[in-house]
């Protein structure tokens, strides 16, 4: 008698039980990092604590009846979705290298001293920064290029980084969320299927409340700083940025090229690398002096050591070696390397999220919160709550947008609300708010970039806060969303009779 072949063992849905867990085990164990180690937890301990949490998330999928073949291709799926994000994040360390090499950073800094007037200096940061996102639709871009510059100069003028960077990401994000070059932007209105430009003029009644209300913080901070302006201190690093590089405006062709390229929509990885190759061929003619230095090989050849000079700063970084500490600490950054811990968080808080949404803990969780929000009010209230929730959890802003794009589009459609409501919505939780927290892919990128943390920086990024509370005012009191005809026989089940279009006019 022949054994009986086994039978498949079918898999089964989450319980509650098992949705729960791994965020309370990433709850805890990310608590528990930054309660040990403070700012330095993003140095290492935070990963190993997302990357802990995946394997409770992976044990639970175990127990459920799921292969290992399907949490591989899963993981494989995750992964697929920030191959570009780790190619712009080591485009950005080469570029950071470079541009310190070439003078580019240097003399962001040197005319800023001169031109900038410390009190309004962050508001103009904001200003800034707001126009060139707005221009190339990207705020990776914007604060890789404009912001490290801008943290460099407040770090010598004596004003605060943390305050700085925040106007940083707040100018930097006002272009992601509107301007129709941004992928965010694009992909926000293509996941709501509603038109681009309908989405950004309905992006317009959160955008300009929230960006009037930074500028105006961003004034007070500016006009309340406190402490003196020391011109003499100043006026001596001038001159010590004078003697170690080349000034000139020529040094800005590399960032001139980088927003040419940008606005021309090359993809972002190649246009910040081919400005970091520029910069460091740039560097050969125009610094050197810096580059003998940098090498510290006098008998090798001019041409040889600007070679190296080039390669070492998009390896390694640039390191300026001037005897000052404020000028070394400003121009002695940047790397492919710079970006490895960076990744390494990214690579886990995605893997993390796609597992959690695609063996449906997410979906169990949400649902019930969804059959409760009998409101319009609270149905916009459960959108951005979880956007917000998906940043936190998943670590990832796509994720961020993508689902609760799709838990939510059906809902608006039964209930006769536009689509540009749940985009704007979706937009104005899910984008602003990555980069507020430290283990999102955006909030990693940031504090990388900018040499800032996020938990130092996060009070002051008042657009990215300001933003999701503008959306959830539009929806509690109903100004400015747009209803459309529904079918009777697809009104939603428990939906008010004083919720519907009509009784709502």
């Amino acid at each position: 008698m022949n054994a009986a072949t086994p039978t498949p063992r079918t898999p089964r849905p989450p319980s509650y039980l098992d949705a729960v867990v791994p965020l309370l085990a990433l709850v805890g164990l990310v608590g528990a990092s930054v309660a040990l180690f403070g700012l330095k937890a993003v140095d290492g301990p935070l990963q190993v604590a997302i990357i802990l949490s995946t394997m409770v998330a992976i044990l639970i999928i175990f127990k459920n009846g799921h292969t290992w073949e399907e949490v591989q291709e899963s993981g494989r799926k995750g992964i697929a979705t920030v191959v570009g994000a780790i190619f712009i994040l080591l485009a950005v360390g080469a570029l950071i290298g470079t541009w310190n090499m070439s003078g580019t950073i240097p003399t962001l800094v040197y005319y800023g001293i001169k031109l900038i007037t410390p009190a309004w200096f962050y508001p103009i940061a904001f200003l800034v920064c707001a126009a060139t996102s707005l221009s190339i639709g990207s705020s990776w871009t914007t604060a890789g290029t404009l912001g490290v510059g801008l943290v460099g100069l407040a770090n010598m003028i004596g004003l605060s980084p943390a305050i700085t960077a925040g106007a940083i990401i707040s100018g930097a994000y006002v272009g992601d969320k509107v301007s129709p070059l941004s992928e965010s932007t694009v992909l926000a209105a293509q996941l709501a299927g509603v038109d681009l430009y309908v989405h950004i003029r309905s992006q317009v009644w959160t955008t300009i409340p929230a960006g009037l209300l930074a500028l105006v913080a961003f004034a007070v901070l500016g006009l309340n700083r406190g402490g003196g302006f020391n011109s003499a201190f100043t006026e001596g690093e001038l001159a010590r940025l004078d003697a170690l590089f080349n000034i000139t405006p020529w040094n800005l062709i590399p960032l001139l090229f980088l927003l040419g390229l940008s606005i021309r929509k090359v993809p972002a990885s190649l246009a910040i690398m081919g400005a970091a190759l520029l910069a460091g061929v740039m560097a050969a003619f125009m610094q050197p002096q810096a580059i003998a230095r940098f090498i510290a090989e006098p008998d090798t050849p001019a041409p040889i050591a600007a070679i190296k000079g080039i390669w070492l700063a998009m390896a390694n970084g640039f390191e300026a070696n001037s005897g000052i500490p404020q000028v070394d600490a400003l121009l002695s950054r940047g790397g492919m390397d710079s970006m490895l811990l960076t990744i390494w968080l990214i690579i886990g808080a995605v893997t993390f999220g796609i597992l959690v949404d695609d063996f449906g803990m997410l979906g169990k969780l949400v649902t019930p919160v969804l059959l409760r929000a009998r409101t319009i009010g609270r149905l916009f209230i459960t959108v951005v709550a979880t956007a917000i929730g998906l940043n936190i959890v998943a670590g990832d802003q796509y994720i961020a947008l993508l689902l609760p794009s799709r838990l939510f589009k059906a809902e608006f459609a039964k209930r006769g609300l536009a689509p540009e409501n749940l985009s704007r919505s979706v937009g104005d939780a899910g984008i602003v708010t990555s980069p507020l927290v430290p283990w999102n892919s955006c909030g990693a990128y940031m504090a990388a970039v900018l040499g800032v943390s996020t938990l130092a920086y996060m009070p002051f990024a008042i657009f990215n806060i300001a933003a999701p509370i503008c959306t959830l005012l539009l929806g509690i009191t109903g100004f400015k969303v747009r209803h459309i005809p529904i079918e009777p026989a697809a009104a939603a089940p428990g939906v008010h009779a004083d919720d519907t279009p009509k009784a709502r006019e």
